[in-house]
């Protein structure tokens, strides 16, 4: 615990406190990181202590940055402290229930509803986030990354390589403005606090494309149809067009690319919090069933051909400030 104390002591709030009235409490659901409530007379926290070499390759300033604008506009609970130096973080403590559960989702039909008018309001933001999030500068990073390193990567990889191009360019003859994304809407990001949704955990913030958000919610939430639907026509106030409904599908597929490629990661850097080979492994497989189905080039032609793609919302820049349009640029990874 010497390493919580010291972490404490380094917070204004906390470091005339004796250790004795403070109640250290581990809290679970992170996979890189090591969470505890802290408890003081009444008053809880959220210390957040980032997991080892994680600030090798995420950008800490920027994450201060979009959570600190997220909190502002109540999506994210409040940011009390935060150390871009070495990312520990101490948040506002609330009671709520972590939708991470498929029965959360299955038994639940308003939850996508929810879900996709929190997610709609983060893109409304009126301020510009300071990253980029583009996950085909993601891949080739995280590639790079684990270029040399063993076990090397499954040919399975390899084989979708060629798909993931195809997307990549479809995308690009049908960009669309970049708005504020968090990025990684997993469901145990998502706490329900009964009168509001919460969403935390913002170290993957940055600009991005909109659909990229609900298709990662898609997919981690283990939507079916029936679910993609509800979340798109809340997200759209009304019908969405299929070309949107295709353009949700690649990013579907995307999503299982990214996080079995990071998952890589984690098994090489030797995280113990899960069996991330086989996480990865799974994965990989499913993004290769998604990319190898019949509805896949059709959903491939669609986004291709919606030169104008229109989406139901348009945040005006700050002033001064351009908002970024057109094809990815390369990012940092996570």
């Amino acid at each position: 615990m010497e390493r919580v104390y010291a972490a404490l002591a380094r917070v204004p709030l906390f470091r005339n406190v004796p250790q004795e009235v403070i109640k250290l409490e581990p809290l679970s659901g992170s996979l890189t990181n090591v969470c505890y409530k802290v408890t003081i007379g009444r008053a809880a926290y959220v210390l957040r202590l980032a997991g080892e070499g994680t600030s090798d390759y995420i950008d800490r300033a920027a994450e201060k940055h979009n959570a600190r604008v997220a909190a502002a506009a109540g999506i994210n609970v409040e940011v009390i402290y935060f150390d871009a130096e070495n990312g520990t973080m101490v948040t506002q403590f609330v009671e709520g229930i972590s939708m991470n559960g498929g029965q959360v989702w299955s038994r639940d039909m308003g939850a996508p509803i929810r879900a996709a008018l929190l997610l709609k309001r983060v893109h409304r933001l009126r301020k510009v986030f300071a990253s980029r999030f583009d996950v085909f500068a993601e891949i080739e990073d995280y590639v790079e990354l684990l270029r040399g390193w063993r076990p090397a990567l499954p040919q399975e990889y390899y084989e979708v390589g060629q798909k993931a191009r195809a997307v990549r360019r479809a995308l690009e003859a049908s960009p669309v403005p970049l708005v504020p994304c968090h990025n990684d809407p997993w469901p145990g990001n998502l706490l329900d606090a009964g009168a509001r949704i919460y969403l935390i955990d913002w170290e993957y913030s940055g600009m991005n494309d909109p659909m990229w958000d609900l298709g990662d919610l898609s997919v981690e939430a283990g939507f079916g149809p029936e679910q993609d639907r509800l979340m798109l026509e809340a997200y759209c106030d009304g019908a969405a067009s299929p070309a949107l409904y295709s353009r949700l599908e690649l990013y579907k597929a995307m999503s299982d690319l990214h996080w079995s490629l990071w998952g890589f990661v984690q098994h090489t850097n030797d995280n113990p919090a899960e069996d991330f080979w086989s996480y990865a492994l799974g994965r990989l497989e499913r993004c290769t069933a998604r990319m190898s189905s019949a509805n896949f080039d059709p959903h491939l032609d669609a986004v291709r051909a919606d030169r104008l793609p229109t989406l139901p919302l348009r945040p005006p820049s700050p002033s001064g400030t351009p908002r970024p349009t057109g094809a990815p640029t390369k990012g940092s990874i996570r």
